[in-house]
């Protein structure tokens, strides 16, 4: 997720955390370390499946997420453009405040991936859009590029978003909310999703599957034996006859 740290000007990029006993007491040294508030941690298991952190550390509460249909910049090839280190804009879908957990996820997006205010590493205007939308319980990430009119004749007036158009630019991925913790990369657990599925139980269950076809085609043929044995076939008087 590379795409991420081009996106975010104002992060800090670290090398990988192999412990998993004190993954939490590492990573918060590591915040501490590099003057950070916020964390976004990617733990990629089986080489299969990938996970999110977002944390506000050292003790603030912290959302585990499984990142599904990700689809990169150079993968996706996109028309859309904008300039490296501007900060956006983040839009949100009017769901977000039915749940209180919904709430607290979208503060805590809304602090990890609000670039601050005249950043050292940013340039000082928006040309481009962070969207999170929430569909089936998944959280959907969008980048769109904001273009206006080109003509000088045509000047867009302040607060004219009619003339101003979105090209998407990437990446794309979902988020799959698994629990919400009360501290950083741990604690008491505030909320659990009761519709996520791990992706261990759902390839146990394509094997099943798999399982259950082979031992169909077992029985098949074993109720084809018992057949051919409890009906006979009667002798044939001509079978014997260009034998001889």
């Amino acid at each position: 997720m590379l795409n991420m740290v081009s996106l975010l000007p104002h992060c800090t990029k670290d090398n990988k955390v192999e412990s998993k006993s004190s993954k939490g007491t590492t990573l918060n040294e590591l915040v501490e370390l590099k003057c950070c508030s916020s964390c976004l941690f990617f733990e990629c298991r089986k080489h299969k499946d990938l996970y999110l952190w977002m944390a506000k550390c050292p003790s603030v509460p912290s959302v585990k997420f499984i990142v599904n249909a990700v689809h990169t910049m150079e993968e996706l090839k996109l028309t859309g453009n904008h300039l490296r280190g501007s900060r956006p804009l983040l839009s949100f879908s009017s769901n977000f405040d039915n749940d209180a957990h919904w709430k607290l996820v979208k503060e805590m997006i809304t602090q990890i991936f609000g670039i601050p205010k005249d950043h050292r590493k940013s340039k000082p205007y928006h040309d481009h859009v962070f969207n999170f939308s929430i569909v089936d319980g998944h959280i959907w990430f969008r980048n769109y590029q904001i273009t206006v009119p080109h003509n000088e004749s045509v000047k867009v007036a302040r607060g004219g978003l009619e003339k101003m158009t979105l090209i998407e630019v990437g990446p794309r991925f979902c988020l799959n909310p698994i629990k919400i913790f009360g501290g950083s990369f741990g604690g008491p657990t505030l909320y659990e999703n009761p519709l996520y599925v791990s992706p261990n139980q759902i390839r146990a269950l394509e094997k099943r599957q798999k399982a259950g076809k082979y031992a169909k085609k077992v029985k098949a043929k074993k109720r084809r034996k018992m057949h051919e044995l409890s009906n006979p076939l009667e002798p044939n008087e001509f079978a014997d006859m260009w034998k001889e």
